[in-house]
């Protein structure tokens, strides 16, 4: 089992074209562990941003009466690839992986079972 920094830093090392990963607490919209990012990309408030697509996601399913539990939620850019990973093992209740690919070097289907394989092994 890895905990938050260990996931975050193979996150970065391990994921081809990974620029920036967050673990995030949608409840409250804060950042647990932040890696990577830049002086114009905050990853922090995009953590927060993105909780607001989760739970608008999340409202969305429940009006609509669907049971499936969401996997990924993938934002596509110009240049990047957003990536939210609901975590769905012990203790991950309200939780969630952002990553933010560069789109010119990320290969997708990768990152996507990549960050799957990761967060199965991370220990909240």
């Amino acid at each position: 089992m890895a905990n938050t920094e260990t996931t975050l830093k193979e996150c970065l090392s391990s994921i081809e074209g990974a620029t920036g990963v967050a673990l995030v607490d949608y409840t409250s919209g804060m950042a647990l562990g932040t890696m990577g990012g830049s002086k114009t990309f905050d990853l922090n408030v995009a953590a927060a941003g993105n909780t607001d697509v989760v739970r608008a996601k999340m409202r969305t399913m429940e009006h609509l009466g669907l049971k499936g539990q969401i996997e990924d939620i993938l934002i596509t850019l110009n240049d990047q690839y957003h990536l939210i990973r609901l975590i769905s093992g012990r203790g991950g209740n309200g939780l969630f992986m952002y990553l933010v690919l560069d789109a010119k070097r990320a290969n997708l289907a990768m990152a996507r079972h990549q960050l799957k394989k990761i967060e199965e092994d991370l220990e909240v």
